[in-house]
């Protein structure tokens, strides 16, 4: 492969890398914006309120109370092979990075030292 290949192979690499970045950001930046995470949240709190406010009649209404029929059984399942991989890739990258910043604060202790 020529010089010119690989500056043009290595440009249309780092275009590809960089729009695909700012994609991930303007999606999460606008979720965020609008309120998504708020919302799921608050969201959560009404469900949470509703059951609190129901297991409190049945007490008052003198049922029989069993704990499980106040959780929300319509709670989704994340555990699939993506989401597994996606926790590995994470941990791995962590732990890297962790190596990483670890290794740079060794050399630079080392320069202060010297």
């Amino acid at each position: 492969m020529k010089a010119e290949d690989k500056k043009k192979l290595c440009k249309k690499l780092f275009k590809f890398i960089f729009m695909c970045l700012l994609i991930i950001y303007l999606t999460l930046y606008l979720s965020q914006a609008a309120g998504y995470y708020e919302y799921k949240t608050r969201e959560r709190v009404v469900l949470t309120e509703e059951q609190i406010r129901k297991f409190e009649q049945d007490v008052a209404d003198g049922k029989d109370i069993s704990i499980e029929s106040y959780f929300n059984k319509n709670v989704n399942n994340y555990n699939n092979k993506t989401s597994k991989l996606g926790l590995d890739i994470s941990n791995e990258l962590g732990s890297n990075v962790k190596k990483g910043i670890d290794g740079t604060f060794n050399l630079l202790n080392k320069l202060v030292e010297e």
